[in-house]
Formats: structure tokens, sequence, C-alpha cells
């Protein structure tokens, strides 16, 4: 999928099954197209095909996965919706319906490369209506002790992301990525990559009802300096460029198109979610852009 000034959605409804990472439960997605204006709405088959608007402000748990939830109704939710947030913004999908008959979205193999391949399947359709761009005019910032992630200006249209984690186990240690955020380089450098834990915090993920869907099918185990999956890494940075995965999908909760410069250190899904409620509280630091870059462009040349 290109991108384009206008909004998109899919060509035609496709669905799959897979497991839920800590449900472990059997979940049927479906996606569909939807109008213009609508934005990505997650709906719970199994709860009467209620909705939710998968926006930054419907942001419910932020620990190990991005949850949406409605704030009048907290057991009407829908967990782990990052990667596919993520492919569905590399994909340029602006309007779709994700069913879920079930608390969360399938993990899959734990990276974004089969929502991408779902994407694909399903097609995409160009609508009337502009996308909604949202232009980053002055820097935001957000911390918890040495983690941070923030928003600033870009020189040019789009979005740069950089991305920089360190972890004490050896097997990860300090690693940096960074793009410029485009649907060949989201596909071709990260699209793949998948998300990782530690050895020792399984068991107490395991405590807290999380992880229960969770295995080396679909995650990489780091014990100290070694990876335990028999088939090894991806890419020797595996692990920043899932960061990145990550982030895309976080940030796609904006509710349209980001263009500045997006950079995290040790940022995860509570820092990201925080970096878009600090930016959208400051009326000032943003504004919306509707209109397809070359209508604005012949705007000011007049």
């Amino acid at each position: 999928m290109s991108r384009t000034a206008r909004q998109q959605t899919l060509r035609q409804s496709i669905s799959c099954v897979g497991t839920g990472l800590h449900t472990g439960r059997r979940i049927t997605l479906a996606l569909h197209p939807a109008p213009e204006h609508t934005g990505i709405v997650f709906r719970r088959t199994d709860m009467d095909g209620r909705g939710i608007p998968a926006r930054f402000d419907r942001v419910a748990d932020t620990r190990l996965s991005t949850v949406i939830a409605d704030p009048h109704d907290p057991a009407l939710r829908v967990a782990t919706i990052e990667h596919l947030m993520s492919a569905l913004s590399a994909g340029g999908v602006d309007n779709a319906y994700v069913d879920v008959d079930g608390p969360e979205v399938p993990v899959f193999d734990g990276s974004a490369a089969d929502f991408v391949f779902l994407l694909d399947c399903a097609g995409h359709v160009e609508q009337t209506a502009p996308r909604t761009v949202i232009e980053i005019l002055r820097p935001v910032r957000v911390a918890d002790g040495d983690a941070f992630a923030e928003l600033r200006p870009g020189r040019e249209a789009g979005l740069s992301m950089t991305m920089t984690i360190d972890f004490a186990a050896s097997a990860i240690g300090a690693q940096t990525f960074a793009m410029r955020f485009d649907p060949q380089v989201f596909r071709r450098d990260i699209a793949n990559c998948r998300t990782f834990t530690l050895r020792q915090e399984i068991e107490a993920l395991h405590a807290a009802g999380l992880a229960r869907g969770g295995s080396l099918d679909n995650a990489i185990v780091v014990d100290g300096d070694t990876v335990l999956n028999p088939c090894g890494l991806r890419r020797p940075d595996e692990f920043v460029r899932h960061k990145m995965i990550d982030a895309v999908g976080d940030l796609y909760l904006a509710g349209g198109v980001l263009t500045g410069v997006f950079a995290g250190h040790k940022s995860g899904h509570a820092l990201n979610n925080r970096l878009l409620r600090t930016l959208f509280a400051d009326r000032g630091a943003w504004r919306v852009r509707t209109r397809p870059p070359q209508a604005q462009a012949l705007r000011v040349a007049a």
C-alpha cells in the first residue's frame, strides 16, 4: 500500500484465527472496510459487537501491551492492539472495523508481519476525504527516570523516528535504530521483528495472569547472554526494531498521521501513550491539516 493524500480503507473483508498472547485463548480476528472518518474501531463480537475507537484517550492499560477500553464499561476492552495498529499505520489504512471474539488481538509470531500479509490480501481502496495530518509545532517530552519519549517539529513532511534501548541482559544490551517512516521501510526493516521477554520475568507474568499464550513460537526469550529460541534472532538488533514496531502502533492512536520527529529512549507503551496525552493537552503544540498537500501548496503559492 502506498502513501496517499486521501483516506483509505480495505477493499474487502478478511478474517483469521490465532492465539492471544496474554490470555492464551483462541481468537478470531476479522478486518472490514469502513466509511470515511470512521478511524480504526475495534468491535467485540462476543459482546454484541460493541466498539471502542482506537484512540490514545481510550488506552486503559499499558502493562506489556496497549489495551483500549470503554471508560464507562471497563469489561469492554481489547488488549495487544499495537502490532496490528502498526501494520495499519504502515499500510496507510485510515478507516477499518476490527472484530475480535475475545479480549485481545491474536499475537501470531509476535511481530507485525502476519498483519501486513492480511492487509495485503484484503487490498485497499482510496476514499474521497483527505487524510488527517497532525503536524507537530513545538517540542513535547515525557520522562520516567532516564527513559523518555518526545515529539518535535520536523524539517519536512512525514515522521522521522529514533529508538534506543538499554537492557542489562547482555544478549540485548544497548541498541539504537532510526528510520524515516515509510511503508517500504517498515516492511523491509522492522515488520518481522518479534516481541521479547526475559526468562526470569516469565514466572511473574504467569502469576499476574499474563503471557499465558506465550511461547518460543511467538516471542524471543532471553536468559542473560543467551537467546533461548532454537531459531535464534532474525536480525542482530531485532529487539530495538520490535520496540519501533510498538512505537509506530502506539503513535497511530493519535487519530491521524503524525508529521515531525519522534525520539524514544527506553520508551514503552506507557511513555508512548503519555506522550500523546501530553501533546494533545497542549493546543499550541500541534495543528491538524486535512487538505491534501498539493492543494495547500497551490493555495500558498496563490
